[in-house]
């Protein structure tokens, strides 16, 4: 569907939401970015799974990928919140070594892959470098990342710890990470917002997930277009 299509399709929609949430929509976007993006390889715990997506919907991180080589990624919906809802889920489960196909998409898409890990290479999160699109790359719960996922990344980042255990829980390294990162970009001089036509397209999935059947007013509203 091309742009002039969508955005007709998006005028023929707006009418079944209402205002406040028009407003709400805007409101929102206005701090969406796709500068910063998270992956997750292998998360099979729901309630970690969905604190993750949680965390990205309120620090403005729009899309998520998520490598599916082992485990299927199941979110808990009471702990996600509707998060799931509002964001992008891009999921990578089709080939022999889905890792390697989410870092040569995110790679052909302009990011830097910046694998976070307790054990390897480090920068620290408060001195990580914001010059260059960032996908922030997080490991399953008990073994973290994959060793395919740490050598084949281009940066390594670190979480301080000051006590005994070994490493965060991977909702709370998720929400520390993009807390700080995203904060710090705001207060940059990086154009991190989105595009225009990331824009629209976001309220367009936006619009449509805010109406029972949307898939059958597109149904008609492309019908009636060829006529």
């Amino acid at each position: 569907m091309d742009a002039a299509i969508k955005r007709k399709l998006l005028e023929f929609l707006s009418p079944y939401i209402t205002e406040n949430r028009k407003q709400l929509f805007e409101k929102v976007l206005r701090f969406r970015t796709s500068y910063i993006t998270v992956v997750l390889e292998d998360i099979y715990q729901p309630h970690n799974a969905s604190a993750v997506l949680r965390s990205a919907d309120l620090t403005g991180v729009q899309n998520i990928h998520i490598i599916e080589n082992r485990n299927t990624y199941n979110p808990n919906p009471e702990v996600a919140m509707g998060s799931y809802k509002w964001l992008n889920l891009i999921k990578y489960s089709k080939t022999e070594n889905n890792t390697l196909a989410a870092y040569k998409t995110l790679r052909n898409h302009g990011y830097r892959i910046v694998a976070s890990t307790p054990h390897t290479y480090d920068q620290m999160l408060d001195d990580i470098p914001l010059d260059g699109k960032m996908a922030i790359v997080f490991g399953t719960e008990l073994k973290g990342l994959s060793q395919i996922a740490i050598d084949n990344a281009d940066e390594y980042l670190q979480i301080p710890m000051y006590g005994f255990t070994e490493s965060y829980n991977i909702s709370v390294s998720a929400a520390l990470v993009l807390f700080s990162l995203t904060e710090k970009l705001r207060k940059s001089n990086i154009r991190w917002q989105l595009n225009d036509e990331e824009k629209s397209d976001i309220l367009l999935e936006w619009t449509k997930r805010s109406i029972k059947h949307s898939d059958i007013f597109e149904k008609e509203f492309l019908k009636n277009l060829k006529h």
